[in-house]
């Protein structure tokens, strides 16, 4: 995994790419675990966590991850989501956080020696390739044993080092077959709960 304890590090993660990538491969994301396992193995000095919102009057799903994000670690960067009915009149939302991603790699790699990148959009090549110029080591986490691969090859060739995330997903992840364990200590896991929007009949075991 070519982590090192003295690289300072920022994690820049796409939250919707992380969420549907672990969710292809069985996981759901505790994310308290996910900045444990990294602060462990590198000196994490920043995580950033990508989301666009929809803006509604309704209350947002996402409002509980957010907001637990913002008070534990995490530099939270939100916008406004879009909301829109396609040409066979299902409900979309698009929110692309390109931008706000590049920006903040750009900026924060004169002052770190490793990026970790949570997506598997080719689009960032580019960026990637500016920011190890600046001579930043950069690590993208996505999978090639989603069907199909959630990596382009593009990025995955220009990225000092791929990080698959159905290896890595022991350390932060729990299957969502497994029955959660309901204890009156235990906490459950926090997950991303954007499903909500697209299945609101699903009730979460967790709740």
């Amino acid at each position: 995994m070519n982590l090192k304890k003295d690289e300072r590090t920022c994690l820049f993660i796409d939250g919707s790419s992380l969420y549907s990538t672990s969710r292809s491969l069985g996981f759901d994301v505790d994310y308290k675990k996910l900045l444990d396992f990294f602060a462990s193995k590198t000196h994490v000095i920043r995580a950033y966590y990508y989301a666009a919102i929809l803006d509604t009057e309704d209350y947002s799903p996402l409002k509980p991850l957010t907001d637990w994000l913002s008070y534990n670690g995490y530099f939270l960067v939100t916008k406004p989501a879009r909301e829109f009915t396609d040409a066979t009149g299902k409900r979309r939302v698009k929110g692309n956080m390109e931008i706000e991603i590049a920006v903040d790699m750009m900026e924060m790699a004169p002052h770190i020696d490793h990026a970790i990148l949570f997506t598997g959009d080719s689009d960032f090549r580019r960026v990637v390739e500016a920011v190890q110029r600046q001579g930043t080591r950069v690590s993208v986490v996505s999978s090639m044993r989603s069907s199909p691969p959630l990596i382009g090859d593009d990025l995955r060739r220009q990225a000092d080092n791929f990080l698959e995330l159905a290896t890595l997903g022991a350390n932060f992840t729990r299957r969502q077959t497994e029955a959660p364990t309901r204890t009156r200590t235990a906490a459950p896991p926090v997950r991303h709960p954007a499903d909500q929007l697209s299945e609101p009949e699903e009730e979460d075991p967790l709740t």
